[in-house]
């Protein structure tokens, strides 16, 4: 993991990105090409040469993020992906068409395949290593600070104090499979926080949820150590 690893996609709870656009439901893409990147990043998924946490670290950490439209940044995610796993060169990505011999992958998602693949899902469940850590009701503050790595924490409710009200059993856990160093699946948990914990000027009675890793989480009444 690098000591220079930037998330641009956690933007909860931070400003001056404009006002929020609201369209009407049912919206789903406003121009072909965009239906065209969501197929093309799915079959190229498909290949097995990286999983879901490692395509949102790739697409999360596009320097130019806050300037592309949301289908852009999978575009630009998955050419990233397709160069860094050896599959396309950047002179095949300029030149648009195949210059070298194709990569052996593990599967392709082929036309009669795709209805079937997309009802099936792929679940991140797994079995646990061991009993939970947490139970329902309990206090628990969340991890503080910057890490080096992808995490699914967003920075607004990191350093807070929360209350487990679900566990949804051991998941894999993105942080590790992100960076190909394996699932090692935790417990995960819905912690809610309240919104005037989170923000300083909050609606009161607000409640926000966050599904957070064991390892994001402490006691909220255990000393903490910066």
């Amino acid at each position: 993991m690098s000591d220079v690893y930037i998330s641009h996609a956690d933007l909860g709870g931070t400003t001056g990105h404009g006002p929020i656009e609201y369209e009407p439901e049912g919206i789903v893409f406003h121009h072909g090409w965009e239906a065209k990147t969501l197929a093309l990043t799915l079959a190229a998924g498909a290949s097995g040469k990286w999983n879901i946490d490692i395509s949102r670290r790739f697409r999360e950490t596009l320097a130019d993020y806050l300037d592309l439209s949301y289908y852009e940044i999978w575009t630009a995610g998955l050419e990233s992906l397709l160069v860094d796993r050896g599959m396309v060169s950047e002179d095949e990505i300029a030149a648009g068409h195949a210059l070298i011999e194709p990569v052996e992958v593990r599967s392709v998602l082929t036309a009669d395949r795709v209805a079937a693949a997309m009802a099936k899902g792929s679940s991140a469940e797994r079995p646990p290593s061991g009993p939970a850590r947490f139970a329902m009701g309990d206090r628990v503050l969340t991890r503080a600070g910057h890490v080096d790595h992808h995490t699914r924490l967003p920075g607004y409710a990191t350093g807070r104090v929360g209350t487990v009200e679900r566990i949804h059993g051991a998941h894999v856990f993105p942080d590790t499979n992100a960076h190909d160093l394996g699932e090692q699946p935790q417990w995960l948990y819905t912690v809610v926080f309240d919104a005037t914990d989170l923000w300083d000027h909050a609606t009161p009675s607000q409640r926000v949820s966050v599904d957070a890793w064991e390892s994001y989480l402490r006691p909220a009444d255990e000393a903490v150590t910066p």
